[in-house]
């Protein structure tokens, strides 16, 4: 199958400017950073008690995400792809493409009681390429090409000589490594956890620079595919894709926040040229992943707008009797400070809201909702029976006759216009949630 990723990053490199496509990433790693805290606490029970979720769930969340299939990119650590893509064989039938972290930075130890973060990072890696690609150290060429040939590679500079240098020669070394065995990446550049004589002003120009300085002496069959950093704001976004427009920048999502901050930062970042999105905790610790994830695919696409998505999103918990973690009008503040050129301080959603924002929000049964319940939707609109089920020969796996959506039977999603997509898309959204 196609993935979509490289369907989209061709697109963009044709045309760098004027395509809308955007790439959206789950990002499931966390069991390299977190510890046990890693898949995220349980909704409170009827006591109001909450645990750890265990890998085991962990692994059915990234299950239940692939096959809702809206994101394009699952990032795993090197153990559960593994288990998910080179024995279960997870993607073989999906667009979306699997993705490994090949390495683990020592400021991303986040063991609790640790004193790990506060110290400059360290370069480190547990995960061999071979293993992440093959399953097995010394793997042949026929499994690498079988297995996963994606992965995170991550740098932090902090302003000091000796380590940054250290680092830097470490990511030399992983190139090397990559280009020969055929493996590509994408590199994430954290900011400084421990930076000596920088200010936080300074620090969005520190890294634009560090990042140009470094990819200009590396040719580009050995470059990321795109990046991953943090969002400083639309001038250092601004200055970073006009630099090079064929340097595909990435955002990554950072702590949860509200609903509101995850929604309204995916939506400002591209609006000043970001054409990826990779969230990990904003999605892990969204009351309802599928549904969170079905917003952000719709926002990407310019189908509804982040304010109308807080709104939809709520009305999908409603309807499935999930309490919320904020209140609705809680839920739409926005806690960053970085959505304009001059920073300032927490704002929120006007208070004088459209009269069309205002209509009643009804769900279909093929939006979030029955995706939440265990399931992702079909493109005939029916729910994924599991795996176990198996997809029936000329169906899509749901026992209907394929019938329903007979527009995408003729052309494909992949294969319409921006324009297209966007009028699909908003048709689906219309039948979902009525119209706005």
């Amino acid at each position: 199958m196609q993935k979509s990723l490289d369907q989209k990053l061709a697109a963009i490199h044709a045309d760098p400017s004027g395509c809308r496509e955007f790439i959206i990433a789950d990002a499931k790693d966390a069991d390299m950073a977190f510890g046990m805290a890693s898949a995220g606490e349980t909704l409170p029970d009827a006591h109001g008690r909450t645990r750890f979720k265990t890998l085991a769930e962990y692994r059915e969340q990234i299950r239940q995400i692939v096959r809702q299939g809206k994101v394009d990119i699952m990032l795993m650590s090197a153990s559960n792809n593994d288990i998910l893509n080179n024995q279960e064989r997870l993607f073989d039938n999906s667009h979306i493409t699997p993705a490994a972290r090949a390495n683990d930075t020592t400021d991303v130890w986040v063991a609790r009681g640790n004193g790990y973060i506060q110290q400059p990072s360290l370069p480190f890696r547990s995960a061999s390429l071979d293993h992440i690609q093959g399953g097995r150290i010394d793997c042949t060429d026929a499994e690498r090409r079988r297995g996963t040939n994606l992965g995170l590679y991550s740098i932090t500079f902090n302003n000091r000589l000796d380590l940054d240098k250290l680092a830097l020669e470490r990511y030399a070394e992983f190139r090397a490594e990559a280009e020969r065995k055929g493996f590509r990446h994408f590199l994430e550049v954290f900011d400084p956890n421990a930076p000596e004589g920088l200010t936080p002003e300074a620090t969005p120009g520190f890294i634009n620079d560090c990042i140009a300085r470094t990819l200009a002496g590396v040719a580009y069959a050995g470059r990321p595919i795109f990046l991953k950093v943090v969002y400083h704001g639309p001038k250092a976004m601004e200055e970073l894709v006009a630099y090079d427009p064929h340097l595909v920048v990435g955002i990554l999502g950072g702590g949860s926040g509200t609903t509101y901050d995850a929604f309204k930062l995916i939506a400002e970042a591209q609006k000043y040229g970001a054409r990826v999105a990779l969230y990990g905790r904003k999605i892990n610790h969204a009351e309802n992943q599928l549904a969170f994830v079905e917003f952000l695919r719709l926002i990407a696409d310019g189908v509804i707008s982040p304010e109308e998505a807080v709104r939809a999103y709520h009305g999908v918990l409603a309807k499935m009797g999930i309490k919320p973690h904020r209140k609705l009008d809680d839920d739409l503040q926005l806690q960053t400070a970085v959505m304009s050129y001059g920073g300032g301080s927490t704002a929120s959603v006007p208070a004088a809201i459209p009269a069309a924002e205002k209509k009643p929000i009804t769900i279909g049964s093929a939006g979030p909702a029955t995706a939440a319940a265990g399931s992702s939707a079909n493109s005939c609109g029916c729910p994924t029976k599991k795996t176990a089920d198996a997809p029936k020969a000329g169906g899509c796996g749901c026992g209907c006759s394929g019938k329903k959506d007979s527009a995408a039977k003729v052309k494909s999603v992949a294969e319409m216009t921006q324009a297209e997509k966007l009028a699909y898309n908003q048709a689906k959204r219309d039948k979902m949630f009525g119209k706005f």
